[in-house]
């Protein structure tokens, strides 16, 4: 090569050292937004602001396990005092009402507007009456010493009936005063991080700060007592971290089984580094792309870039087995053309993945694409250059291998029926083919589920796929539409058909309703005379009790409670998670909890909606929307998929400009993916998203091998060496896709079984299918 050609390479290495600066900036992420659509409908809306941003979605809870229940709830205390100081956080419960000093005294200061017993019979004789009656048996209780202090100011004890309100859906049992299991062998705390759902670095820096803190404070009091966190960022975390020790260890042992290959093939370390060049240069072009474009990638997309080794790294197998009898003009002259093509009909595969209105799957594709085309580029533009006109000796192919490649054809009638066969199984189980669940691909185990549900249960947060949602022009409305939803849902409570459920409204009640509690608060004049008779021969004079009079009376005319007065406090995170403002305006949401004892947490959706028709409100079920999303996921990325391998069919036909000749082609392709599909439905798979990129995979490295031995079938005078490149370079995309199927996360095991059989089968059905008849 002459020097003019070194101005490429050093293009190219500059290209790489950006490339390897900008992906060290990449954010990986690896929330459900995978799955969801990039123009949400409104429900789906509600369910992508949920998994980002929702309440649920920053909720940890805690369990401290071990030890007795005395040793249990002092480390509950302690460990809440810490972290109730920590930044990461915004609200730590385990039940102690010193965790709510804030809070309680926001109660006090504006009971009458916030407490739902405040109507026009509280304040008459005899609700006077027995709400005192009530109040003086709460402040003789335990229960009731933290409102002692107050009860000259709050006879009738509405700060305590707000805080009941506050806690009552979902209260978890108490001992030692903090909240425990029910079954009493573990004490739990709540917490709500400042950290979004989707902020997976903010996750694992909240749940590294609670472990921190624990094992402080175990050193200092040793003991058998143990910690446990769970909550959806529990399970975005440790997604990550097995996608990324996955990616890590099936990378290098990827790597290590092709270079051992490789180094059969050459002997030498120059051309098996040099192999490699094409397909890193591809997985970083690939990743850089999609970081630039997206903004962050998906940890499934970086994972498809272990799985891209294998397909890239082919082109540097083809080029030095290749040019090993010939120069490098030759090769670029014979069979330039030929991989040019495989490019063309990888990038129109993957390209068609563009349009999709899912972001995962433009992701997809977009970083095929890239990392194909860099990697042929590279392949074509700096590999000859790198080598320096060195020649790679390969060993000869074994003089038995061409007469046997050249017999397979003898099994092309049973080959084509095992197809027929195939296709028509999978015509008639066409219906059940396809995992219509998400719950397939997620990674989380069914141990790890069944902690936190039995954690969800015990703390009775709420549940994260059940919710009702009113929609309003303004805030106000919003809340008014929420107060009017809980009147419909209390019932439901009351008869068990659900555990319960939250309300903005409950923390910030409408202006109207707090107004309408204001008119029943009476003059001072009229409460005194009430007050005078409702305690004649009681424990407690009415004189006692002008504090309570005069706060009445300032309560009368108080402005209402706006959200700016809950700022800084737990109360405002559970108001802005409850009521969020949009670009359409305001929505309230609230979550629904199951009934206690109901099998899988359902609950009766035709109820809800039967309850709540004519009220404004909707009920979501977040699993089912999820699902149908999934659906729509799937059903466009199949058509989307038969759109680009309708144009790897036109551009084939272009190419080869024979219709026999492209059948031949396309038919060892389309046999693999037919044999593929069926045979893991046969062994109890269904196939979801994954497998359907695995077989877009198949497409994409099967025309290479087809086209280049429909080449050598046509050549009378074709070198045995072409034939041996197709072989060496299926052989190094069985292994770098093999090994993602011993990967434990779902979605990268889904592409290893479908894509190493697939390559396999595609170069030995292109062996059997492709015709034999040499150029005129």
């Amino acid at each position: 090569m002459t020097r003019q050609r070194w101005p490429v390479v050093l293009v190219w290495l500059l290209a790489m050292a950006v490339g390897g600066m900008l992906a060290l900036q990449t954010r990986f992420t690896t929330d459900l937004s995978f799955f969801l659509p990039a123009k949400p409908s409104a429900e789906q809306q509600v369910l992508v602001d949920q998994l980002r941003e929702g309440v649920v979605s920053r909720l940890l809870m805690v369990a401290i396990e071990g030890g007795d229940s005395a040793a249990r709830g002092e480390r509950s205390r302690a460990l809440r005092q810490r972290l109730a100081a920590d930044a990461a956080f915004v609200s730590v419960q385990n039940g102690e009402l010193e965790a709510f000093d804030q809070e309680l005294a926001l109660l006090q200061r504006h009971r009458y507007a916030l407490s739902p017993a405040v109507n026009e019979q509280r304040f008459t004789v005899d609700g006077l009456r027995d709400a005192v009656l009530n109040a003086i048996d709460l402040v003789s209780s335990p229960a009731g010493m933290p409102f002692k202090a107050g009860f000259l100011a709050d006879p009738t004890g509405e700060a305590f009936e707000v805080l009941m309100g506050w806690q009552s859906q979902g209260q978890p049992s108490m001992a030692d005063g903090v909240w425990v299991s029910r079954d009493g062998t573990r004490a739990l705390m709540l917490l709500q991080t400042r950290a979004l759902g989707s902020d997976t670095d903010g996750q694992a820096e909240a749940m590294g700060r609670v472990q921190t803190v624990f094992d402080e404070l175990a050193a200092a009091q040793p003991g058998a007592l143990r910690l446990d966190i769970s909550g959806p960022g529990v399970f975005a975390v440790q997604a990550r971290a097995a996608i990324q020790a996955d990616v890590a260890r099936l990378t290098l042992s990827s790597s290590i089984g092709i270079s051992l290959l490789l180094w059969f093939m050459f002997r030498r370390w120059r051309p098996l580094l040099l192999t490699m060049v094409p397909a890193l240069s591809g997985s970083l072009a690939g990743l850089v792309m999609v970081g630039q474009v997206h903004g962050s990638v998906f940890a499934i997309t970086a994972g498809f870039g272990a799985a891209l080794i294998g397909e890239a790294v082919d082109y540097g197998i083809y080029y030095f087995v290749q040019t090993g009898r010939s120069d490098g003009q030759a090769w670029h002259e014979r069979f330039w053309p030929t991989i040019r093509l495989g490019v063309a009909t990888s990038v129109l595969g993957f390209g068609a993945l563009l349009f999709s209105g899912f972001p995962g799957l433009a992701q997809l594709g977009l970083y095929a694409m890239t990392g194909v085309v860099v990697a042929a580029l590279t392949t074509r533009l700096v590999l000859p250059v790198l080598a320096a006109g060195h020649v790679a000796r390969t060993p000869e192919l074994p003089t038995w291998v061409t007469p046997r490649v050249q017999s397979l054809q003898a099994w092309r009638w049973p080959v084509l029926g095992a197809a027929v066969l195939a296709l028509g199984y999978i015509v008639v189980n066409h219906q059940a083919l396809w995992e219509p669940n998400l719950s397939a691909l997620s990674s989380v185990s069914l141990k790890d589920a069944e902690r936190d549900a039995r954690l969800r249960g015990d703390l009775g947060a709420p549940d994260a796929r059940y919710i009702v949602v009113v929609r309003a022009p303004t805030q106000e409305v919003a809340l008014q539409g929420a107060e009017a939803a809980a009147q419909r849902l209390t019932p439901l409570v009351e008869q068990g058909l659900i555990g319960g459920f939250d309300s903005p409204a409950r923390f910030l009640p409408s202006e109207a309703l707090q107004r309408e509690r204001q008119r029943s608060l009476p003059a001072p004049d009229q409460l005194q005379r009430h007050l005078a008779e409702a305690l004649q021969g009681q424990p407690v004079s009415a004189a006692r009790l002008q504090p309570f009079v005069e706060a009445v009376d300032r309560a009368r005319t108080a402005e209402p409670l706006r959200r700016a007065d809950l700022q800084a406090s737990a109360l405002a995170l559970a108001v802005d998670s409850l009521l969020q403002h949009g670009s359409d305006g305001w929505t309230a949401l609230l979550p629904l909890r199951p009934a206690a004892g109901v099998v899988n947490s359902d609950i009766p959706a035709d109820a809800l909606r039967n309850a709540l028709q004519g009220s404004g409100a909707a009920f979501i079920d977040l699993k089912h929307e999820f699902e149908t999303v999934y659906g729509a996921y799937l059903n466009e990325a199949i058509v989307l998929s038969l759109l680009g391998l309708a144009g790897i069919v036109l551009v084939m036909g272009l190419s080869l400009r024979s219709v026999p000749r492209l059948v031949g082609v396309m038919l060892p392709i389309a046999a693999a993916v037919v044999l593929v599909m069926a045979t893991l439905h046969l062994l109890g798979v269904r196939l979801h998203l994954l497998h359907l990129i695995g077989m877009l995979l198949i497409v994409a490295v099967g025309s290479n091998y087809s086209l280049f031995v429909e080449r050598w079938r046509r050549d009378p005078q074709a070198d045995p060496q072409a034939l041996l490149s197709v072989l060496v370079a299926c052989g190094t995309t069985a292994i770098g896709f093999g090994v993602l199927s011993l990967s434990s996360v779902p979605v990268l095991k889904a592409v290893g079984v479908t894509v190493a059989p697939g390559a396999l089968l595609a170069l030995l059905l292109s062996a059997v299918l492709t015709p034999a008849e040499p150029e005129a």
